[in-house]
């Protein structure tokens, strides 16, 4: 897939005054949705797992955090636990300086901090520490770079650090794209660095614009995700998002849209899904380039709110797909965030209808009416954080509309997540199966699966053996 210039990314369908709208017929007594006595959290059945973290002293931490502000206790977000855990040192024989288990596992495997932890990157993420005779495939280091963990391990190239203003950029940069990682786990995705699969691996490049040199633009190029570091200036990036008429423009919303199309590489093109693909979202092979060129001179076609979740989204069949698989990831996310914390939608007075099962892709699919229920909790969870939104003076959270046709492109994409989870689940499965036959600690967890690596290169790119700095790397 060529790399594309990403400018329009998520420009809305907005209604009057600016409410979500669900664009679907009437609902009725026999929708999903029936029984108002549930809690939004039993509505929205998020896809994946929750997002509200402890610390052992029964404090909530968050996503971020390295250290409970209450206890002091060490925190690290641990890939096995698909989150962030309380960290003790390790009392282990032999145990080294500085590594630490789970709280209250002693006996279980050892970590220790990225080697970012201390960087402007300011990494809470947690590296295997195997212990002497441990079996080194249950701790799953391939693909890493050496002292870094798996978040980190996919950046190639950081801005340049010699101008201060770039840590922070950075920072945030980071910060974004550990939120996306984290998720694509959850979902039971494969992440993998370029050292684990140079073919396939994923790699991301946060590039400025230099003196003299060509404008950095956001795009995706055979699993190498390419983000302009200005898109972290709140300035620049609030500018842009005005110049471009965009009701949203965020950076988790740059890093989702573009893996969106490293996934449809990976998931899509090869597989049997092309051809239902190509119905729900058009024919790819239409010629890329034109397509964006007749986008930016002529505009979207005047009746892409009634078919595409934004107007970028009509440009082409992978921006249609793209766009639609950020607004998916953006769904789950903060559907999982509202579950976790336990909000209730139920008493909101709704600005539309809720979604019915002809509104779906394939109504008679087995998981269709539990993916019903997560649209339609969502359309009630957006009322409520619009509201919200408008209370402080703010805009709206969520100014998108949901096009009856893109509720069945939605639904295509939470079908191809949900296949790739089951056989991520089957192969942690397996390996349990096997390690037990074969008398070994059967420690996996169905997010720790990925596709098979090759065995790790060594990087070209040497700042501090796993990124490389754009000072030092040729532009143009």
């Amino acid at each position: 897939m060529p790399s594309e210039n990403n400018e329009h990314t998520m420009d809305s369908n907005l209604t009057d005054n600016a409410a979500p709208v669900a664009q679907a017929a009437p609902a009725t007594a026999d929708t999903a949705l029936e029984d108002q006595s549930q809690s939004l959290a039993a509505d929205l059945r998020a896809p994946t797992i929750s997002r509200a973290y402890q610390c052992q002293c029964g404090r909530p931490v968050f996503l971020g955090n390295s250290q409970c502000l209450a206890c002091n206790t060490p925190l690290g977000y641990v890939i096995d636990s698909l989150g962030v855990v309380p960290l003790a040192p390790a009392e282990h024989d032999g145990a080294e300086p500085d590594t630490f288990t789970v709280f209250g596992d002693t006996g279980g495997k050892a970590w220790r901090r990225c080697a970012n932890f201390l960087t402007a990157a300011g990494c809470n993420w947690m590296v295997p520490a195997p212990r002497d005779g441990d079996d080194p495939t249950l701790h799953h280091t391939d693909g890493l770079s050496p002292g870094y963990c798996l978040s980190c391990s996919v950046t190639r190239t950081i801005p340049d650090l010699s101008i201060e203003s770039n840590g922070i950029l950075w920072r945030k940069l980071e910060q974004a794209k550990r939120r996306l990682i984290s998720q694509l786990l959850a979902l039971g995705l494969p992440v993998v660095s370029r050292l684990g699969d140079p073919v396939h691996g994923l790699a991301f490049d946060f590039l400025s614009n230099l003196p003299g040199g060509p404008h950095v633009l956001t795009g995706h190029e055979q699993g190498v995700i390419t983000l302009n570091a200005e898109e972290a200036e709140d300035a620049v990036r609030e500018r842009i998002r005005a110049e471009m008429r965009e009701p949203y423009r965020t950076l988790v919303g740059h890093f989702r849209h573009e893996i969106g199309h490293y996934y449809w590489d990976l998931l899509v093109f090869p597989t049997p899904w092309i051809d239902d693909f190509r119905t729900l979202f058009g024919d790819e092979r239409a010629d890329y380039a034109t397509a964006l060129r007749t986008h930016y001179e002529n505009g979207p076609p005047p009746d892409w709110a009634n078919r595409f979740v934004t107007s970028y989204a009509s440009s082409h069949p992978w921006e249609d797909w793209a766009e639609t698989w950020a607004h998916y990831l953006h769904m789950a996310d903060t559907a999982d965030t509202a579950m976790s914390f336990g909000v209730d939608a139920q008493n909101v007075e709704l600005a539309s209808d809720l979604f019915e099962p002809a509104d779906l892709w394939q109504p008679e699919h087995p998981d269709a009416m539990k993916f019903l229920d997560f649209l339609n909790g969502w359309v009630r969870l957006t009322n409520v954080l619009n509201e919200l939104s408008r209370s402080m003076g703010q805009p709206d959270y969520y100014p998108f509309v949901l096009p009856r046709t893109a509720v069945g492109k939605l639904q295509f994409i939470h079908q191809v997540i949900t296949q790739q989870r089951h056989h991520q689940s089957d192969a942690a499965l397996a390996a349990q199966q096997d390690g037990m036959s074969q008398g070994e600690d059967p420690d996996v967890k169905p997010g720790d699966a990925a596709p098979a690596p090759v065995p790790p290169t060594s990087q070209t790119q040497t700042q501090g053996d796993g990124f490389q700095n754009q000072q030092e790397r040729a532009i143009g």
